[in-house]
C-alpha cells in the first residue's frame, strides 16, 4: 500500500512538469489539470472498500466549496470537445465532475486518461461523443441515459413521486441562444428528435410543497434534480443532498452566490423560496459494474 502510494505521487509529480492545455480528446487548462491531479492524489489515500458511492460524494463534493460559478464552460469551440474544467463550474459540470471522480475511485482507475473516458461516458448519449447533439443537454435525458448505463437509479417513483409531465422543447424553439444550433439546422432537427424521445418516457417528481414529508427517504449523497414550472423545460438546477443539523440541504454550484456552496436553508425551504422551482427528482448512484 505504501509503495503504491509513493508510485502514484511520483507519477503525478512527473505529469506536473509538463504543460496541460490539451490532452488527446480533451480540453483542459493547466490549472484545471493541477486541480484534477490533486484530487486523484487525495483519492488515492482513501480506502473506499467499505464506502458507498453516496459516502464518497460526501467526501469529494465539499473539496470544491467556494469554486467560482461559471456558465457555459463547455461552449469553448464549435466542434464538440470534451471539456474538463475545475476552475469554474456550473451546477451540471460540478455534479458531473464529482460523479466521475467517485466512479473512477470505486473502479480503482485513478488516472487522467480514465477520468477522460468516464466523463465522456457520463456526459454523452450512450457514452459516445460525436457532435453537439450527442451531449445530454436536458438533465432528465441525462438521468434516463445514466440509468440505462447503470450509473444511477431514479428513486423518485419508489420514494413516492407523482407523474411529471415532461415535454421539453426549449432548445429547438430557441436555436438563436445556442451558437452551434444557429450555424447548423441539422443539429436543431437532431435536438428536436431527442426532445420528442424524452416526451415519450414516464418521469416522476415530488412537488416542493411535500418534499419535507419525504426528507427521511433522501440519503446524503443522492443526486437532486429540481423541476421547473416552464412547460418547455425539464430541470432548472441540480446538486447533491447533504445532511446538516438533522435536515437535508443542497450541495451545488449556485448562480446566486456565484460559487459552489451548501444551501443555507434546508432543501424544502430552499425550494419554497424559488417561485419557478416546482419539485425534485431523486437519483442514487450505483457501484460501477
Amino acid at each position: 500500500m505504501i509503495r503504491n502510494s509513493i508510485q502514484i505521487r511520483l507519477i503525478f509529480l512527473l505529469i506536473g512538469l509538463f504543460p496541460a492545455l490539451a490532452f488527446g480528446q480533451s480540453i483542459c487548462s493547466e490549472e484545471s489539470r493541477q486541480r484534477l491531479d490533486s484530487a486523484l492524489m487525495a483519492l488515492s489515500e482513501i480506502d473506499a472498500s467499505l464506502k458507498s458511492m453516496n459516502e464518497l460524494v460526501q467526501i469529494v463534493g465539499p473539496w470544491y466549496l467556494n469554486t467560482p460559478y461559471v456558465e457555459k464552460t463547455l461552449e469553448v469551440q464549435m466542434d464538440e470537445a470534451l471539456v474538463i474544467n475545475f476552475t469554474g463550474l456550473d451546477c451540471t459540470t460540478f455534479l458531473e465532475s464529482i460523479v466521475t471522480l467517485v466512479r473512477i475511485k470505486k473502479q480503482g482507475r485513478l488516472t487522467f486518461d480514465n477520468y477522460e473516458k468516464e466523463l465522456e461516458f457520463l456526459r454523452y448519449r450512450n457514452g459516445i461523443r460525436e457532435d453537439y447533439p450527442s451531449r445530454l443537454h436536458y438533465f432528465s435525458d441525462w438521468i434516463y441515459d445514466s440509468e440505462q448505463k447503470g450509473i444511477l437509479k431514479d428513486m423518485t417513483k419508489e420514494i413516492g413521486g407523482m407523474i411529471y409531465a415532461n415535454t421539453p422543447s426549449f432548445m429547438s424553439n430557441n436555436p438563436g441562444l445556442y451558437p452551434q444550433l444557429c450555424s447548423n439546422t441539422a443539429f436543431v432537427d437532431q435536438i428536436r428528435i431527442a426532445e420528442a424521445e424524452i416526451a415519450t418516457r414516464p418521469y416522476y417528481y415530488i412537488p416542493k410543497e411535500v418534499v419535507q414529508n419525504f426528507e427521511d427517504k433522501i440519503q446524503p449523497g443522492d443526486v437532486i434534480a429540481i423541476t421547473v414550472s416552464m412547460d418547455n423545460l425539464d430541470i432548472s438546477h441540480v446538486g447533491f443532498a447533504v445532511a446538516q443539523n438533522g435536515r437535508i440541504h443542497l450541495l451545488h454550484a449556485s448562480s446566486n452566490s456565484k460559487k459552489v456552496e451548501i444551501s443555507e436553508k434546508p432543501l424544502n425551504d430552499y425550494l419554497m423560496s424559488h417561485k419557478s422551482q416546482t419539485g425534485i427528482m431523486i437519483c442514487r448512484l450505483q457501484n460501477p459494474g
